[in-house]
């Protein structure tokens, strides 16, 4: 029943910018993580950024100083804002997101469909 739907992918020259979003739907009692993820052809999916419910955030080396991630926890919305974006970023971008259930105790792991962002000239 858990959805994640993400939005905000598209086209952009080097040194642009993007913010891609990710909402998560259902009969969802806590969000207890929510990262993204990438993958690009040939290579393994790799994380980006993770935020959890406290705030805390993770960046991978390749990205920080330039990504910022951010949560909106009254929308269960995920947000990575991507700035000086280059060529090696383009990729297909999975949001993720670890959820309770309101009618289960168990947290379970979602994943978004993907969205594909393309760094060009």
């Amino acid at each position: 029943q858990v959805q994640l739907v993400e939005s905000g992918g598209g086209l952009v020259q080097p040194g642009g910018s993007l913010r891609v979003s990710c909402a998560a739907s259902g009969s969802i009692f806590s969000i207890n993580a929510m990262g993204w993820y990438r993958q690009a052809p040939g290579k393994q999916r790799e994380l980006v950024a993770t935020i959890t419910s406290g705030g805390s955030t993770n960046y991978a080396d390749s990205v920080k100083g330039r990504f910022t991630i951010s949560r909106d926890n009254a929308k269960n919305t995920v947000y990575l804002q991507m700035n000086s974006l280059k060529p090696e970023d383009t990729a297909v971008y999975y949001c993720n997101a670890k959820i309770q259930l309101r009618s289960y105790w168990y947290e379970n792991n979602y994943w978004g469909q993907g969205t594909q962002v393309t760094v060009s000239s």
